[in-house]
């Protein structure tokens, strides 16, 4: 990748913050493998099915009633109330809908909840390996994301609460936990989420909740261990979320922000001065999503399932791979014996197989040496994939 200080002499100019924006490491392996014939791409966090008629209809139809002006920078009523009703079903307690926030994606409630609770000087702590848009959204808003590492112990990813607020210093605003986890598919037991939040609480710390892939769960119950199980209502927590993963709308960019309701104006400024509220006819698709997706969202994780079977089938018996076996969101997080430097790992696969897969490095020094396969797909591609990359993995050559 071409370092971004190299691009012009404007750049220099620019602010520090923008300055500092990483380039994506996954990206750069689509970029080289995007134009292959043979192409099985698992290297992105979506499903391989386009968004359901029912959900892109109820759009059309908002189109079609002229639903095409400004509206409610908090999202309009309608989704706000199904929102709430979703939410009581699932967790089984009452929800009221002041609670919830709708935002132009779930990468826009990320930098709302940041916005909210840190700025320039302060830090966020996080468990590592994490998606790289969460250190990225806070470094850009001037503050210091800081990264501690789980550990892999007998095949499962693990996370030292004592270790994670050991970093907590002065400065520290926030704790950021994703779960069920992108990319390792750890899942966060109750017991983890009640020791952080009491630990939070005593230190007057804010919890960042990252529950997008919550229902995306092979244990017991129909959805993942949550805050929402431990927490109080007005306890310091913002929940990020999106309505990408469940019902097949990445492209639609919609997501949401529960909050305690004393936050409500403060949310609704920061929409305001971003993008000033989605568009009625996205939000009227997520109504159709939360009301009649339940079938949808249950063949979702059903086929997730099935994938995880079929991956974890064929690669476990490549003698050179390394794997966990996720309990939750829907990705493979594994290592080959020899290959250390995932990016180049990466990059060797796509154009050597035409499998594409996102490089552990993208997600920060502790995903080094891994890969991540997103098993959200076919089983015919996860096939295909997974013989592909046994193959390769028997024949590959470390440089040095």
């Amino acid at each position: 990748m071409q370092h971004i200080s190299s691009v012009s002499p404007l750049v220099r100019h620019l602010s520090a913050e923008a300055r500092r924006a990483p380039e994506s490491g996954i990206v750069e392996v689509i970029n080289a493998g995007r134009e292959r014939d043979d192409l099985v791409p698992l290297w992105v966090g979506e499903g391989d099915l386009p968004t359901p008629d029912f959900i892109c209809q109820a759009a059309k139809q908002s189109f079609d009633r002229g639903e095409t002006f400004y509206t409610y920078q908090r999202g309009i009523p309608e989704l706000r109330q199904a929102l709430a009703e979703d939410h009581s079903k699932l967790y089984g307690k009452p929800f009221s809908a002041e609670r919830f926030f709708v935002t132009g994606s779930g990468m826009q409630s990320i930098q709302i909840a940041v916005r909210c609770v840190a700025g320039p000087g302060d830090e966020v702590v996080y468990a590592a390996p994490a998606w790289p848009n969460l250190p990225a959204a806070v470094e850009l808003t001037g503050a210091h994301a800081v990264p501690v590492a789980m550990e892999l112990h007998d095949g499962r990813w693990e996370l030292d609460v004592e270790r994670l607020f050991a970093a907590v210093t002065p400065k520290t605003r926030a704790i950021f936990l994703n779960s069920p986890c992108n990319p390792t598919g750890w899942v966060a037991g109750r017991e983890v989420l009640q020791a952080v939040l009491t630990e939070t609480r005593k230190r007057g710390l804010w919890i960042i909740a990252d529950e997008v892939y919550g229902r995306f769960f092979y244990g017991a119950g129909t959805a993942a261990p949550s805050f929402y199980d431990v927490a109080e209502e007005d306890d310091m927590i913002l929940y990020v979320n999106t309505f990408s993963k469940n019902w097949a709308m990445t492209g639609w960019r919609a997501g949401w922000i529960s909050a305690p309701r004393a936050l409500g104006q403060v949310i609704e400024n920061l929409i305001q001065y971003s993008t000033s509220g989605v568009p009625v006819p996205t939000q009227r698709a997520a109504i159709a999503a939360l009301t009649q997706g339940a079938d949808f969202l249950a063949d979702q994780i059903s086929r997730a399932a099935a994938g995880r079977e079929a991956i974890v089938s064929t690669l476990s018996q490549v003698p050179r791979l390394q794997l966990s076996e996720a309990d939750g969101a829907f990705y493979l997080f594994f290592s080959i014996d020899g290959v250390r430097d995932s990016r180049q790992g990466a990059l060797d696969l796509v154009r050597e197989t035409g499998v594409g897969l996102a490089p552990g490095v993208a997600f920060g020094a502790a995903g080094e040496g891994y890969f991540r396969l997103c098993y959200a797909s076919s089983l015919k591609r996860l096939e295909t994939a997974g013989n592909r990359i046994g193959d390769w993995a028997a024949q590959y050559k470390v440089a040095g």
